[in-house]
């Protein structure tokens, strides 16, 4: 049966968490909404309904929100704290969370990555992250030192696995060169920008490096800061939006006739435009799942389609297509 153009009943593919890791939902609920945008009572609503629907890994950062007026950072890892305190489902859900951009803790010396670890496990109330990212590469610090502090971590059960994000492809192959020679614990994630509407960097760099070594890939911005849900048409839409910033940055023609094509291919489903788009990046190569977030509880069931909905070789193929013409950013 198929309700609404997604198949009724069927689980979705579940990918791992590295060669032989946990098994991941194909899609990955991101936080940065919490404690900025999101209410409180929103945002557990959020976790409740993810978790119902299947979801098990949560994404965050220690830096989340530090751009906000008035916040330092961490208010997203406080908030998911929280409700882990008082949902009881911390062993249904994996953790990951991000070092290198917090205001106090910047950078990824091996001094800063174990401060800045305790504190996030301090401020999520738990005895471990599952997966702990080198959020943006250090070049001040040597690549040595902070595989080693990474594999310090492991060895001391403050964290279970290694991910690397905005990391060039030649820098994440070093990374492997190093572990490899000093008998360090190996990466096992990838968390590059990627969507519709910025493909080329990874397709062309990271992805060769991610399928080398296995990695389980998790593209942020995959819906490109809202701009390929279809509520932005002009730049006109962004007037007081608090994205605006973040959005105004994908607009082009290219872009727009991205938005149009999903808009053909979300009706033909009886979908939402997101659902279409992260559907197309979950049959991407090495995708273990997109990340989304869901500022209030409304905006999740049109992420939650996507893990389910199966688009032909025709519509990918005239995604493929016309997403190819959008400038590189």
């Amino acid at each position: 049966m198929v309700a609404n153009g997604i198949a009724d009943g069927k689980e979705p593919h579940m990918a791992t968490l590295g060669q032989g890791g946990p098994e991941i939902y194909p899609l990955v609920l991101g936080t940065n909404t919490f404690g900025w945008t999101s209410s409180e009572n929103d945002t557990r609503t959020v976790l409740d309904d993810f978790v119902t629907a299947g979801g098990n890994l949560i994404d965050t950062a220690d830096v989340y929100s530090a751009w906000a007026p008035g916040h330092s950072g961490g208010e997203s890892e406080i908030m998911l704290g929280r409700w882990l305190a008082t949902s009881g489902k911390r062993s249904k859900v994996l953790i990951a969370t991000k070092v290198s951009q917090h205001p106090q803790y910047p950078g990824l010396a091996a001094r800063n990555i174990e401060a800045a670890a305790n504190e996030s496990l301090l401020r999520l109330g738990t005895d471990v992250i599952d997966l702990y990212y080198a959020h943006f590469d250090d070049a001040k610090t040597p690549l040595e030192e902070t595989a080693a502090a990474f594999d310090k971590l492991v060895k001391e059960g403050k964290i279970r696995a290694i991910g690397i994000s905005n990391y060039s492809a030649e820098r994440v192959e070093e990374w492997f060169r190093i572990a490899r020679a000093n008998n360090l614990t190996l990466p096992v994630a990838l968390e590059p920008h990627y969507n519709l509407v910025t493909r080329k960097h990874y397709e062309r760099n990271l992805l060769p490096v991610a399928r080398r070594e296995h990695l389980a890939v998790f593209p942020y911005f995959a819906l490109a800061a809202g701009f390929l849900t279809g509520k932005y048409r002009s730049e006109d839409d962004l007037q007081g939006k608090q994205r605006a910033g973040m959005v105004k940055g994908y607009f082009s023609k290219e872009g727009l006739d991205v938005v149009a094509a999903l808009d053909d291919v979300a009706n033909a489903h009886h979908v939402a435009i997101a659902t279409v788009a992260l559907a197309w990046l979950r049959h991407q190569p090495q995708i273990a799942g997109p990340i989304a977030s869901a500022r209030i509880p409304e905006q999740l069931p049109a992420l939650l389609d996507s893990t389910k909905l199966e688009l032909g070789d025709d519509e990918l193929a005239r995604l493929d297509k016309v997403s190819a013409t959008v400038p590189e950013r």
